[in-house]
């Protein structure tokens, strides 16, 4: 069995985000990020202008605790005006079915979202979580213009309504540590984190290939 599909799910400021990207690079892959959120948009039929604008009025604290779960350096929040009619349960039900689809034609690299949730039952997914401990975060939100008051309140909040999402639609704590091939501290350099998210890929390749073979 060959893996199709990665999963990047990580703390808030630990830079999961770039690591995808120069994963999907090094893969020669598809990335989903900000252009998974196009697609959310495409599927809801709202305006992709809506989907990419920042920082509106969200109708309900359910909307807002996804937006907040979405948010990454190299990420955009969907924002629907109050009469769209599209909430926090329409939103995550059409999450599921953009991923489900992005996930069929595979050969991809997820970044969050819960998609390790939703693809947890497929067996040609890795799912990797990135994390890092505060001071690399708040450094690596600094280097990108936040302030260190700034990033620490973020550090604090985002991940705090990130668990909030999951537990409410997933019924499940952030993170869910048996849900992960791999969990890494980014401290040490995204090139490190690549490698070794490579090097897992393969492991679990050779260990999948040896016990098929030895039913």
């Amino acid at each position: 069995m060959s893996i199709r599909i990665v999963t990047i799910e990580r703390e808030y400021g630990s830079g999961g985000a770039k690591i995808a990207q120069r994963l999907a690079e090094r893969l020669g892959w598809k990335l989903w990020d900000e252009e998974l959120t196009a697609e959310i948009a495409r599927v809801a039929q709202v305006e992709r202008e809506a989907a990419l604008r920042c920082d509106e009025h969200l109708d309900t604290f359910l909307y807002r605790l996804f937006k907040v779960y979405a948010r990454g350096s190299c990420e955009r929040a969907l924002s629907i005006g109050e009469d769209s009619g599209f909430d926090a349960d329409r939103m995550v039900e059409v999450l599921g079915t953009v991923i489900a689809d992005v996930a069929s034609r595979g050969n991809c690299v997820i970044v969050g979202r819960g998609s390790a949730f939703f693809l947890r039952d497929r067996p040609d997914v890795f799912h990797a979580f990135v994390y890092a401990p505060d001071d690399e975060k708040i450094r690596r939100l600094r280097s990108i213009g936040k302030s260190e008051e700034e990033a620490a309140q973020l550090i604090q909040d985002v991940d705090r309504e990130r668990a909030s999402f999951i537990r409410h639609y997933f019924n499940a704590e952030w993170p869910h540590r048996s849900l992960y091939e791999l969990m890494i501290n980014s401290k040490f350099g995204d090139e490190h984190v690549v490698a070794m998210i490579l090097e897992h890929i393969a492991a679990v390749e050779i260990w999948s290939a040896a016990h098929s073979a030895s039913r």
